[in-house]
């Protein structure tokens, strides 16, 4: 009997450098750019330096790289960078109704895989092509979220993909490596609730350090559960609705769909974040000047960041509650002129000039910017000054959506921005350059670099 796991495999099996369209390659050399970015500026976060501790304390044969120096085994490999890649929350974005995915999540697993047995570049972005593929496909397809699941659902299924892709599977073991992964990887939305914990950013790197080995177990012959889509007690049973993943369609172009982010936020706090810098750049507003901030977003936003189903956001204290809150978002963003890093430390975040206009600041969802999204992210801002004037500003999208999509150069200066406090002028143009060409080189010249930069924060007299 065929079943749709078997479908899904001869799609992954099939798949070749002829199914990217059009400038899809290109903006696949985007994104790993971006998230190596992403990736190389977390190294000396607090959860990032204890989950290098944990990979270290349980060591294995070194067969893949960790991005700031070091190896080990596949899997743990494929942890420690994925950690890495999702802790400063700028990684891409892939948006649906009901739901998300971060298309980077995949990214980690990909390169340890791809380094452990000696791919070339452009092996590796196929791989990494399947797998935004996949992972995508299956978001469009079911509103996982809404369902109060996490979307490592999917990324568990994706990383299986693009895993078996690398490593040559049959299209058999394909079938049962997917089979595999997602039978023992449905977590739970709580993860984002309050109160947020390290968790948030370490799930999908769990997610895709066990698909990565348990598609070592399928190759080495151990099976799955075939059914895992449509059979007794499958993913359609637990939805409750068919999964069509168009896999009838061979084209790996879903990279031209994904946002990239401007700040240090989650994705709904990308439109929010630029429309009140803007506004309160146009005006010339101070933060002292501020009576109040009134806040309009659609449901989704409300709901993750802004006080709404998944719980209050008067106190965040954490890192991981500061970048899922509005309230704290764009009081750090008033006041600092910016959401990097530097507004993600727990110093920042307890500051009492943040702490006390976060207070004056309110969030609520509208029906018609709701309406409006995913096709969107609409925000509406209202800005009322101690002298009685009051501003406001609306808007639709951000920097780095699909309407207003970074550039390679964008992407660059990203980059830099991320990286120069780790690597020097020299090792990021060298960076910069490998990964603008991958699809030319071996993918052990991307991690031979990414093994030189600096784990720690180089000093003044370093040359940063």
């Amino acid at each position: 009997m065929s079943y749709t796991v078997d479908a899904l495999a001869d799609f992954v099996v099939a798949a070749e450098p002829a199914h990217l369209p059009g400038e899809a390659l290109m903006l696949l050399r985007r994104n790993v750019l971006d998230s190596v970015g992403c990736a190389i500026a977390a190294l000396d976060g607090e959860t990032v330096r204890l989950v290098r501790d944990q990979v270290e304390s349980v060591g294995g044969q070194p067969r893949a790289s960790l991005i700031g120096g070091g190896r080990s085994s596949v899997d743990q490999a494929a942890l420690f960078n994925s950690v890495a890649v999702r802790y400063v929350d700028l990684l891409d974005t892939y948006l649906t109704p009901g739901g998300l995915c971060h298309p980077a999540d995949n990214f980690g697993a990909m390169l340890a895989v791809s380094e452990s047995v000696g791919a070339s570049g452009a092996e590796f972005l196929i791989g990494l092509a399947v797998a935004y593929e996949v992972q995508s496909r299956f978001s469009a397809s079911v509103p996982v979220m809404a369902h109060g699941l996490n979307h490592a659902l999917q990324l568990a299924i994706s990383v299986a993909a693009g895993a078996a892709k690398l490593l040559h599977l049959t299209a058999e073991q394909t079938a049962n490596a997917i089979a595999i992964a997602a039978a023992d990887n449905v977590s739970l939305a709580a993860i984002h609730s309050e109160p947020v914990s390290n968790w948030k950013g370490i799930s999908p790197g769990i997610t895709a350090q066990r698909a990565v080995y348990t598609t070592g177990l399928a190759q080495h012959g151990i099976t799955g559960p075939r059914g895992i889509f449509e059979g007794p007690n499958g993913l359609e049973r637990l939805f409750g609705q068919s999964i069509d993943l168009r896999l009838d369609d061979p084209t790996l172009g879903v990279v031209r769909e994904t946002y990239l982010k401007k700040y240090c936020a989650l994705i709904h706090g990308q439109a929010p974040i630029e429309t009140v810098l803007t506004l309160a750049g146009e005006r010339g507003v101070q933060h002292g000047d501020i009576a109040s901030v009134e806040v309009e977003v659609f449901q989704t936003a409300y709901d993750i960041a802004g006080g709404g189903s998944f719980g209050s956001k008067d106190a965040p204290a954490t890192k991981e509650q500061a970048d899922y809150n509005l309230k704290y978002l764009l009081a750090a963003g008033l006041i600092d002129g910016q959401v990097g890093p530097e507004q993600l430390q727990a110093e920042r975040i307890r500051r009492p000039d943040v702490r006390e206009l976060l207070n004056r600041i309110s969030i609520r969802p509208d029906a018609a910017l709701t309406a409006r999204y995913p096709e969107a992210t609409p925000v509406r801002i209202t800005i009322k000054l101690r002298n009685g004037q009051q501003i406001s500003r609306e808007q639709e999208d951000f920097e780095g959506a699909r309407s207003r999509p970074f550039t390679w150069d964008r992407t660059v200066e990203k980059f830099d921005w991320l990286a120069e406090q780790y690597a020097d002028d020299g090792l990021r143009a060298a960076i910069v350059d490998t990964v603008g060409h991958l699809d030319e080189v071996p993918v052990s010249e991307l991690t031979g670099l990414l093994a030189k930069v600096s784990p720690e924060r180089r000093s003044t007299a370093d040359g940063a």
